[in-house]
């Protein structure tokens, strides 16, 4: 049984289009077989015309049981109506962008796909503004915030123990308890995919860790969840100081986890720029994106680097189960 892979187009104002399309000129017949587009065949038609593609690259399809040839992408219709391919209504993207997870989630759940890859989508248009991290968390019913975004290349990664929450809630959200979970998450999903225990760095919150004044919450939280994990034979250090961490230091960890999402994210995208996969740990389903946004800057100008869609693609087909 060939195994499929599941792949979101995202915001329909967006570069999804053109990533898509350029990645796919990339692959390998063997992962085009397996790839499903959940999509709006209509739209994206329009959008590869614009582009100057050939609109026959995509083929419309029932279900991911139908099978055609390799060299055309196979489209799951999401049927909503977009009256201007290029001026789409905040009220049709929120539409189709829900039913486009409702059917990924579902199909996700099957034993005969590898997983979900989402293109770039504009946080505004999920369920209370949520990240795609906590909106298939919520779908996967995970308990004691155990899923984990993890920002990886092949040689590091990152991870928030808080991500999309304002600065000013960061602290009232840390408790040992979250960065435990997390840890667990990580640890189980290196050794499941990478058959070794990672070495994990762990960030304190505050400039210089607070000098560890005793109500920090270094001394509080951070501290204190590092000796549980240490307990518990994890190859854990920390807390490193986030400020010089990044200058070098990073390259001995296999992830360095921060507190929030600007305190990893900002710093690796500085070193690695596109060359970086969002990976979900800790869902029913393995569930990966585009390590960027949405450019709406450069939508119709065929500029768009499709490297991070195409390494997404390139590691589902690898390691997913």
């Amino acid at each position: 049984m060939r195994k499929k892979i599941l792949i979101i187009s995202g915001d329909p104002l967006s570069i999804n289009s053109e990533i898509l399309i350029k990645s796919w000129r990339q692959l390998s017949s063997s992962i085009r077989k397996k790839i499903y587009l959940i999509s709006n065949f209509s739209l994206l038609k329009q959008q590869l015309e614009k582009l100057r593609y050939p609109s026959d690259s995509i083929r419309k399809v029932d279900s991911i049981d139908d099978n055609v040839e390799s060299n055309v992408m196979k489209v799951i219709d999401i049927k909503i109506k977009f009256n201007d391919p290029f001026k789409v209504s905040k009220e049709a993207s929120t539409k189709f962008i829900s039913n486009s997870f409702k059917l990924a989630h579902k199909l996700a759940l099957r034993k005969d796909v590898m997983g979900i890859i989402n293109c770039p989508i504009n946080k505004k248009l999920l369920r209370k503004n949520l990240g795609v991290t906590e909106l298939l968390a919520s779908k996967c019913k995970v308990k004691n915030n155990s899923e984990v975004m993890l920002i990886r290349n092949k040689s590091f990664s990152v991870t928030p123990i808080t991500t999309h929450i304002d600065i000013k809630s960061v602290s009232s959200k840390l408790t040992i308890n979250r960065i435990i979970n997390k840890s667990i998450t990580i640890n189980s999903w290196y050794k499941k995919i990478f058959k070794r225990k990672p070495i994990i760095g762990i960030l304190g919150l505050n400039p210089h860790n607070a000098e560890l004044r005793k109500d920090s919450e270094e001394m509080r939280v951070i501290i204190p969840a590092i000796k549980k994990l240490k307990k518990m034979n994890f190859k854990i250090f920390g807390p490193l100081v986030a400020d010089t961490i990044f200058m070098r230091d990073y390259k001995k960890y296999d992830v360095v986890v921060g507190m929030y999402h600007d305190q990893v994210l900002a710093p690796f995208k500085t070193i690695f720029k596109f060359d970086a996969i969002n990976i979900t740990l800790g869902l029913k389903y393995l569930r990966i994106s585009p390590d960027h946004g949405t450019a709406i800057n450069l939508i119709g100008k065929n500029k768009a680097n499709a490297g991070s869609l195409l390494n997404s693609i390139r590691f589902i087909n690898k390691y997913g189960l």
